[in-house]
């Protein structure tokens, strides 16, 4: 989407090369912005970095800046010789610069790489992954879900974005997989800009606020069998029964990557779900144990078998 090129895959040695650098930068990136930092605790060690953690942020920050600009010389040079822009986000924006050079900077252009790439990489990823698990350790679920796949698309055809809108309980299925495993369960940090009250707390200036979306999405009083997938909970356009979900935030600082986040899932667990039949690899149900991090990945990487649907076979031959 952002060059249009693909990292996974049968790919040349460089393209893995790369891939492998970009793998480095986000996990890299997600772990170190997740973790617990002394300072965060201790003012006094503001302007001391005890734990180095700043200095890796830097380095960190330094690879993806270096990243994003060898991708833009590369997709310069590349229109140059081909005389043909692609219709990529990097093809748009560079297009753009040469109306507007002042505002469409290469330090602009980075930023917004950089942003879809830290944001919308590992995110996505992992609510495929924690769905793909959550549906093996629910095969009934997973049934249903391909059977209205099947139903509105067929398989004459790979399922296309204007699809999800007519898949109901495939999107139950990711808004209950957010439910119980939000992208980035506390949120992200903000700070209070001025001294207040809220709930008889008294919130300083300046203070770091954190939202556990997680606990929210898991209360006991609210939510019916809390710990339990229910993608049902959600059919019907009952929406939780009016219950607060806040996978991507809320307010004017709400999460401005929802509608695509929402359409790459489903875009991605759809393929999958229609593509291929799903086994766990034993009779032991697929480890539901949560990792670390500003995200939230599975502690232990779902393994599963599967091969290509019988009906899909033509289909998948043709791409």
């Amino acid at each position: 989407m952002i060059t249009g090129k693909r990292y996974y895959g049968e790919e040349e040695e460089e393209a893995s090369e790369e891939a492998r650098w970009f793998r480095e930068l986000v996990e890299e990136g997600s772990s170190l912005i997740g973790a617990s930092n002394l300072r965060d605790f201790l003012p006094v060690l503001r302007w001391v970095d005890y734990q180095g953690v700043n200095k890796r942020l830097v380095t960190v920050q330094k690879g993806r800046e270096e990243f994003m600009q060898r991708l833009i010389d590369e997709h310069r040079s590349k229109s140059r010789e081909e005389g043909v822009e692609k219709k990529t986000m990097m093809g748009v924006l560079l297009s753009l610069q040469k109306t507007d050079p002042e505002y469409y900077t290469d330090e602009m252009i980075k930023s917004l790489g950089v942003g879809l790439l830290a944001a919308g990489t590992d995110t996505s990823s992992d609510t495929v992954e924690w769905a793909m698990s959550l549906l093996l350790n629910n095969p009934q679920t997973l049934k249903k879900a391909r059977e209205e796949i099947d139903a509105h698309v067929g398989n004459g055809r790979l399922l296309e974005e204007v699809d999800i809108s007519n898949l109901p309980y495939l999107q139950c299925v990711i808004t209950e997989t957010l439910r119980m495993y939000p992208a980035a369960p506390l949120l992200l940090p903000h700070e209070s800009s001025q001294e207040c009250s809220v709930g008889g707390f008294h919130i300083p200036r300046g203070m770091m606020l954190l939202v556990n979306a997680y606990a929210v999405h898991r209360d006991p009083k609210v939510w019916e069998e809390p710990t339990k997938f229910m993608p049902e909970r959600f059919e019907g356009g009952k929406g939780g029964g009016g219950k607060l979900m806040i996978p991507f935030g809320m307010g004017r600082r709400r999460c401005p990557g929802e509608g695509l986040a929402m359409r790459v899932v489903g875009l991605a667990l759809g393929a999958l779900i229609q593509c291929f039949e799903w086994k766990r690899i034993g009779k032991e149900k697929a480890d539901m144990t949560e990792g670390s991090g500003l995200t939230l990945p599975k502690a232990v990487p779902l393994e599963a078998m599967y091969r290509p649907c019988q009906s899909m076979l033509d289909t998948l031959k043709k791409l």
